[in-house]
C-alpha cells in the first residue's frame, strides 16, 4: 500500500493571457489503502488532475508525490501508479490480442519467458472474472464491459501500489455498471491498493469510496469522510450535488437551487473573483446582497480552518436549507 498525494498542483494549457488553468493549486492526498472519490461536473478538472499521476497532463505547478518521492522521478513503464481509462474502445489496441495488451503492460524484466507470461495473463484475466480463453481475442468480439474487465486487467498487470480510476462506467450500460463496480471494489480490498476514483456521478462515488473530495472548477472545495460530507455537507456546491444525485424520494431542489439553476456556468478561461461558485450559489450574493465578500476575497485561503476544508465563507451557516437526502 502506498499513499498518494497532490501538493499544490497546476496544470495550464495555451499562453499566458489566454491560455487555461485546468486545475488550480490543488492538494489531495489518497491515503494508503484506501478510496477517495473525485466528483464534480464536467469541465471542473478532475480527468485532468487524475492524469497528472500517470504523466498525461503536464504539470505546471506543484508536485505529485507517491510516498514522498515525485512520480515524475520514475519510470514509467515500472511506474506502481496505472491508470484505467473512460472509454475501453479507445484504451485497447484494436490489432492486439487481449493477451499481447496484458502482457505489454508487465513491467520490464519480470516475465523473461513466454510461458510464464501466459500464465501471468490468465491468472489476471481470471481476477477480473474472465476466462483464460480470452486471450487470444481481439477487444472487437468482447462487449463493453468485458472490454472494461480488461483494461482493469491490463492496468493490475503493470504491478501498481496505486490505481488511478477515470470515469469507468460512464462508457457502459446501466445493466453492467454494478458488477464492474463491485469488482473494483473487491480487487482494491483485496489486493490493498490505493484509489483515486474519479466520476461525475455522486451516488456511484459514495459506493465506492471511503473519503469524498468536490472538484469544482480547478479546484478542490470540499473534502471528508464520505457519509460525513454526504449527509452533512458544507458547501454549497456539495449540497447541489448531493441534491440532484438520485435518492428513494426522488431528485428534491430547494427553492433557492431552483431560482439559480438557469444561472450560465463562468468561462473556466476567466474564473470569477473571489469564490468561484458565487455567481450560482443559492446562498451567495447572487441571492443576497449583504455578502459580497464572496466576489472580493477568496475562500479558499482560509479553507482548512472549516469543517471539511469546504471553500466557502459561510460553511455550515445555519442560513444553508436542510434537505431530504438518501
Amino acid at each position: 500500500m502506498s499513499e498518494l498525494r497532490f501538493d499544490q498542483v497546476s496544470v495550464r494549457y495555451g499562453h499566458r493571457h489566454t491560455g487555461l488553468t485546468a486545475v488550480d493549486r490543488v492538494s489531495l492526498t489518497v491515503p494508503s489503502g484506501q478510496v477517495v472519490g473525485l466528483v464534480g461536473e464536467s469541465g471542473s478538472g478532475k480527468s485532468t488532475l487524475a492524469r497528472t499521476a500517470v504523466g498525461l497532463s503536464p504539470v505546471s505547478g506543484g508536485r505529485v508525490l507517491l510516498d514522498g518521492t515525485d512520480v515524475r522521478r520514475q519510470a514509467r513503464r515500472n511506474r506502481p501508479v496505472q491508470m484505467v481509462l473512460q472509454d475501453p474502445s479507445s484504451s485497447l489496441d484494436p490489432r492486439m490480442t487481449i493477451g499481447e495488451s496484458i502482457a505489454e503492460a508487465m513491467p520490464r524484466g519480470a516475465f523473461l519467458r513466454r510461458a510464464a507470461r501466459n500464465v501471468e495473463v490468465c491468472r489476471l484475466l481470471e481476477l477480473v472474472n474472465l476466462g483464460s480463453d480470452r486471450a487470444g481475442m481481439l477487444p472487437g468480439r468482447l462487449s463493453g464491459g468485458q472490454r472494461q474487465r480488461v483494461a482493469l486487467s491490463r492496468a493490475l498487470a503493470g504491478r501498481p501500489k496505486v490505481v488511478i480510476a477515470d470515469e469507468i462506467t460512464s462508457a457502459l450500460d446501466v445493466s453492467v455498471q454494478g458488477a464492474v463496480l463491485n469488482l473494483c471494489r473487491d480487487l482494491q480490498r483485496e489486493l490493498r491498493l490505493s484509489m483515486l476514483f474519479v466520476s461525475h456521478n455522486l451516488a456511484v462515488v459514495r459506493h465506492m469510496s471511503d473519503l469524498i473530495a468536490v472538484m469544482y472548477l480547478g479546484r478542490i472545495v470540499e473534502v471528508g469522510p464520505t457519509e460525513a460530507v454526504v449527509t452533512d455537507p458544507r458547501h454549497p456546491y456539495t449540497r447541489d450535488l448531493v441534491d440532484a444525485a438520485p435518492s428513494r424520494t426522488g431528485n428534491l431542489l430547494a427553492d433557492e437551487v431552483a431560482a439559480t439553476a438557469d444561472v450560465e456556468p463562468p468561462d473556466p478561461h476567466n474564473p470569477p473573483t473571489g469564490c468561484r461558485y458565487h455567481p450560482r450559489c443559492p446562498i451567495g450574493p447572487a441571492m443576497r446582497s449583504d455578502r459580497q465578500i464572496c466576489v472580493t476575497t477568496d475562500p479558499i485561503e482560509s479553507a482548512g480552518e472549516r469543517p471539511h476544508g469546504a471553500a466557502c465563507h459561510f460553511a455550515g451557516s445555519p442560513a444553508l436549507p436542510d434537505r431530504a437526502r438518501a
